[in-house]
């Protein structure tokens, strides 16, 4: 994908790594799906975050979190992933974990021609991410290709 301000420069794939992270990391603040954030930016904001990943990941993250907050009037909501049923998550993965998490999932779905916003927002869209935000079940830590596979089949 080109970046959308300087078209002669490519987005990268630590570019998606950084916008997935963000969006991991506002869903989380806000107890949001990460749909929702993906949704409320739309492709062409996504398009730009990603375009601008590469100086915004020396910002402080709290900052970009509360600035995309304003941007995008996101609110407030009750879906919190790390409310788990301590018997069965000891542990919660951290925003980065997931991010790459998605940042394979998205890779590995990306149909020929499709640009990174395109694909984050099919991606977010999918059922399964249900599964893989819902801790209390290992979907998360299961390898990349199983994750690709039941995307593809629309459930674990």
């Amino acid at each position: 994908m080109k970046n959308v301000f300087f078209p002669e420069d490519e987005v990268t794939v630590n570019d998606l790594y950084f916008v997935c992270y963000m969006i991991e990391r506002i869903a989380r603040r806000l107890k949001q799906p990460n749909k929702y954030v993906a949704n409320a930016m739309g492709r062409d904001e996504i398009a730009k975050k990603l375009s601008l990943a590469d100086v915004l990941h020396s910002e402080n993250p709290l900052a970009v979190e509360s600035d995309w907050i304003d941007e995008y009037n996101l609110s407030e909501g009750s879906y919190d992933v790390k409310d788990v049923d301590p018997e069965l998550c000891t542990s919660i993965p951290t925003t980065t974990q997931m991010a790459k998490v998605y940042k394979r999932l998205i890779l590995a779905t990306q149909k020929t021609e499709e640009e990174y916003p395109d694909a984050i927002l099919r991606v977010y869209a999918s059922p399964i991410c249900e599964t893989l935000d819902n801790y209390n079940c290992s979907a998360y830590y299961e390898p990349s290709p199983y994750i690709t596979q039941s995307y593809y089949n629309g459930a674990f």
